[in-house]
């Protein structure tokens, strides 16, 4: 029997039903396909975040009832590739783990592999919640308990206590909201408090959004801006990064004309959620000089992450190598050199 080298050779030769979904910029499906391509070095991990290919994995292996979830972090090189050590040093514990427990049926083992695993990271709550989300939605389970309430308040069918709203039930809102969905919560976002406005704004960032629900989010936003509330003006930012470029991206160009605007917390907003709008040839060199302008921003650690994104790497690369001396990115890359 060949030996297993790779996840997504385990996951073949074990027989188990797996869900893989992307955990580093988004949480978004991503195929099998893909592990097994960039297992093999054939391809660079196309969504990176801090170094890493984050990755939630759902599965269930033998007679297991309960699906387990594994969050792991695998290390990358410079080229945005796997460093395999980590990953192959978790193989060699995971088949170990299954030797010892052969005939257990309950996946106990196979779980407790995951403590003090230096693969293993936690993701943030609303990473979580749109996980659990997306999973039950993608395994035909019912969403949790929470929707409803959730549904009742955004439609604007019953006036409850915004803060009894849970997290879960914004996240199964949005992974399942339609196109009515999305018309009737444009309409009812001027109206929502800023607080639940931030968090139902970290879930639809995950989420693909159409015109009137964008341009909703961006007068929000804008008005939030207006008054000095930062969190909430990101927050949308970050929301309307799910929109068409078409849309997204003329929005981006206005903040970054306005240097008032771009402090860390909108130029972060930018790379972490909507670094897919930077993919145009004024838009990238913008943001890169409004970066580096900001001594208040962690110029060398954005412009890195982006360059690992694949369809970013060789735009951002001729950025920095085209920038005069004399301006913002020349000169942060001098400093680097002293």
């Amino acid at each position: 029997m060949q030996p297993i080298n790779t996840l997504h050779g385990f996951f073949v030769r074990s027989g188990a039903t797996v869900s893989l979904y992307h955990l580093g910029r988004r949480v978004e499906p991503c195929e099998m396909s893909t592990l097994a391509a960039f297992e093999a070095g054939e391809l660079a991990w196309p969504t990176p975040w801090q170094g890493q290919a984050r990755l939630g994995l759902v599965f269930r292996l033998g007679e297991m009832h309960d699906p387990l979830i594994w969050f792991l972090a695998l290390p990358l090189d410079e080229q945005g590739q796997l460093v395999p050590a980590p990953r192959d040093a978790f193989l060699q514990r995971l088949m170990e783990t299954l030797g010892r427990s052969v005939g257990r049926e309950d996946g106990q083992a196979v779980d407790n592999l995951m403590k003090d695993n230096p693969l293993v990271f936690t993701p943030s709550l609303p990473f979580q919640a749109l996980l659990h989300a997306r999973a039950s939605h993608d395994l035909g389970m019912s969403a949790s308990q929470h929707l409803e309430p959730v549904e009742a308040y955004l439609s604007g069918q019953q006036e409850i206590d915004w803060r009894a709203l849970g997290l879960q039930g914004l996240a199964d809102f949005v992974v399942r909201m339609g196109a009515d969905d999305q018309a009737r919560l444009a309409s009812r976002l001027p109206a929502l408090p800023g607080e639940a406005l931030t968090s139902l704004c970290y879930c639809l960032e995950n989420v693909a959004i159409g015109a009137d629900l964008a341009r909703a989010l961006q007068d929000r936003g804008e008005a939030a801006a207006s008054t000095g509330d930062i969190e909430t003006f990101s927050a949308c930012v970050r929301a309307v990064a799910g929109a068409d470029s078409d849309l997204a991206g003329p929005w981006y160009d206005a903040l970054l004309a306005d240097a008032d605007a771009c402090g860390p917390d909108l130029l972060a907003a930018m790379a972490g959620r909507g670094w897919h709008h930077l993919e145009d040839a004024e838009r990238l060199p913008n943001f890169l000089t409004r970066l580096a302008g900001r001594e208040d921003a962690d110029f060398v650690s954005v412009a890195r992450d982006l360059a690992l994104v694949p369809r970013l790497r060789l735009p951002v690369l001729m950025t920095l190598r085209e920038a005069a001396p004399e301006s913002p990115i020349g000169r942060r890359l001098a400093a680097l050199n002293r």
